[in-house]
């Protein structure tokens, strides 16, 4: 009875390993070509500046809001930060609003993303 396994035979293995380092190249790839850049914003998305008091309790420009049971704040890398790490930090961020008020998305801005212009929530009561 032959229970070798036709992967593991000597003439597969140059193949398989090729495939697997092949697959990792594509992936690597991908994952630079995601970073490299400006990031695209939703064109509703605000700037403000939020300072977090004590999650999920932040200001906005000065004024009080909170952030939703499912926010996500992403730093200037575009990786998930959690608020509790961002206490009393002043930062220039872009943000999305979700319909009961609380503020659902947050991306922390590099320098050069913040010297782009975008609306503020204070434009809009204009």
């Amino acid at each position: 009875m032959n229970r070798c396994n036709a992967l593991s035979a000597p003439s597969r293995r140059p193949t398989v390993l090729a495939l697997c380092l092949l697959t990792l190249g594509l992936w690597a790839g991908a994952a630079q070509a995601q970073t490299a850049g400006q990031r695209p914003f939703p064109p509703q998305a605000l700037r403000g500046v939020m300072v977090v008091a004590q999650p999920p309790v932040i200001t906005l420009d000065g004024q009080p809001a909170q952030l939703s049971p499912g926010a996500r704040i992403r730093g200037t890398n575009n990786m998930l930060v959690m608020s509790g790490s961002l206490v009393k930090q002043e930062l220039t961020v872009n943000y999305l609003r979700e319909p009961h008020g609380l503020v659902h998305e947050v991306w922390i801005l590099t320098a050069a993303e913040a010297e782009e212009k975008r609306p503020t929530a204070a434009d809009l009561k204009n």
